[in-house]
């Protein structure tokens, strides 16, 4: 009776054993077939310095540079630039196949960083705000100087008279702020006599609502400005309410910046006479395209223009 009771247990545990590891192949099998097949190893580990600023020009960069890191097969990992957290600064120390910097800080501390990076000979690619150096790094994004000229050209067809003209920067859009120089000589370039006055130039903060109290100081102290030119797709709509608010429209020119739904719209209704619109995926992209590039050949374009586009009443439907 033992003998057979000992036989069945046997039996019984084999079956077990069995149904167990018939589960793991399943489970396994499961797993090859929702990551798209076998595992494939990674060819290289990128990391993208950002400002902590995640409004949609920052996303789309991030959404550009995965895009670019998948097809690399490569892997991304996302980091902030704020010299508070010292991200920056341990760069050199992770062992990284290359580094993406949108800098926003001084010129002298983001290049004391690139360079720590360039001597542990890491791979950088700078984005949205170039920093010159005698050799320098591969930049990809906008050219700000152009930036400035085609906000210039879109100022003076929609305004017949003497332009007095005030731009609003932002510590949400660090890279234009970063060459507002490039920007006012654009404008300068293509608005020539019809400047009534020299630029003004104004800056918001993080906070989203700072836009709409600098235009109620703005227009107490200065009556007679009659564009405003935006560097942030927030302040633009903040600035839109405003000038309905104060009911300012028509009166006041409005340039923005983005092609946000809530700007396309204000657009539509003659509130924002236009906008500059820019491309973030397409710098994210290239961005991770030219490290990969490096570190296949050791080359790669000294610079990337992405290009920006001009969005208008007779541009949308």
């Amino acid at each position: 009776m033992k003998y057979f009771l000992r036989i069945g247990v046997i039996g019984f545990s084999l079956l077990s054993l069995g149904a167990f590891l018939g589960s793991l192949y399943l489970v396994r099998n499961l797993y090859i077939q929702s990551s798209g097949g076998a595992a494939v190893p990674i060819n290289y580990h990128f990391s993208l310095y950002l400002p902590d600023n995640r409004n949609s020009f920052f996303l789309g960069i991030i959404e550009g540079a995965e895009q670019a890191a998948a097809e690399e097969n490569a892997a991304i990992s996302i980091h902030s630039i704020d010299p508070v957290k010292n991200e920056l600064e341990m760069a050199s120390y992770t062992g990284v196949d290359g580094v993406i910097v949108c800098p926003y800080l001084e010129d002298a501390l983001a290049r004391r960083q690139l360079d720590r990076l360039g001597q542990t000979q890491i791979p950088v690619v700078i984005i949205n705000h170039n920093i010159p150096n005698e050799q320098p790094w591969p930049f990809i994004g906008t050219n700000n100087f152009d930036i400035g000229r085609r906000i210039g050209l879109l100022s003076g067809n929609i305004s017949a008279v003497p332009i007095r003209l005030a731009m609003v920067y932002s510590d949400k859009a660090p890279g234009i702020y970063g060459e507002r120089e490039l920007v006012e000589m654009g404008i300068t370039a293509a608005l020539g006599e019809r400047l009534a006055a020299p630029i003004m130039g104004f800056r918001t903060n993080l906070n989203p609502l700072d836009a709409e109290e600098l235009l109620y100081r703005l227009f107490r102290s200065n009556p007679d400005i009659n564009t405003i030119v935006f560097t942030d797709s927030n302040d633009t709509i903040a600035a839109a309410q405003t000038l309905i608010d104060m009911n300012l429209v028509g009166r006041v020119q409005v340039i923005g910046f983005g092609s946000d739904p809530g700007i396309e719209e204000n657009i539509r209704k003659g509130v924002v006479a236009g906008s500059i619109v820019t491309n973030p995926e397409r710098i994210g992209y290239e961005a991770v395209r030219s490290l990969a590039a490096l570190r296949r050949t050791g080359y790669t374009a000294a610079a990337i223009d992405t290009g920006i586009e001009i969005i208008h009443g007779g541009t949308l439907k």
